[in-house]
Order: structure tokens, then sequence, then C-alpha cells
């Protein structure tokens, strides 16, 4: 549970985050017997190298166009909004 918490405070940087966390949060169910399936591994595998992955966060650029990215299905939705900054010659990925 510990590490969901964590994880969930970055939640909004990680892209599909409800959607891989689905069958972890299962588990805290009271209904559900705790069992490490192979969905669940890989689940808590992706979020893991999610976390250590993600992009550089910065602050607005206000004079730079923002780009707003939606996503839904059947399991969650989501929406994010991006604006691409160049810092040293190399673009970043600011949310």
């Amino acid at each position: 549970m510990s590490f969901l918490g964590f994880a969930s405070y970055y939640r909004q940087h990680l892209k599909d985050f409800a959607i891989l966390a689905k069958s972890l949060y299962r588990i805290c169910d009271q209904q559900t017997v705790f069992e490490m399936t192979q969905e669940r591994i890989k689940a808590y595998e992706k979020i893991k190298k999610a976390l250590t992955e993600a992009p550089l966060l910065l602050m607005p650029d206000w004079n730079i166009p923002f780009e707003l990215y939606i996503d839904a299905c059947g399991d969650g939705l989501g929406a994010a909004l991006h604006q691409v900054q160049i810092i040293d010659d190399k673009p970043t990925e600011g949310t």
C-alpha cells in the first residue's frame, strides 16, 4: 500500500497511471486475496520504471503555445496539458 501512496503522489505526471495501478489497487480491497499475479508484477514494474524516467518538469512559459492531450477508455480517462520548451538545444516537455 505504501508504494501506491508514494506513486499516487506523482500520478499527475505519469501517463496512464490509473490504468496501470488498477490491478494493484484491487489488492487493497478487503474482499481480495493478496496474490502477486503476473499482471500485478508487470503493473508494479511499469509504474516503477515510469517514476524513474519521468520527464523534466518545468514552469510554464506563457509565450509558448500549450498542447492538450486527452484519452479515455472503459477503465479510465485522462488529460494532460503539455508545453515543449528548448533548453540547451534539447527539447523538454513541461506538464
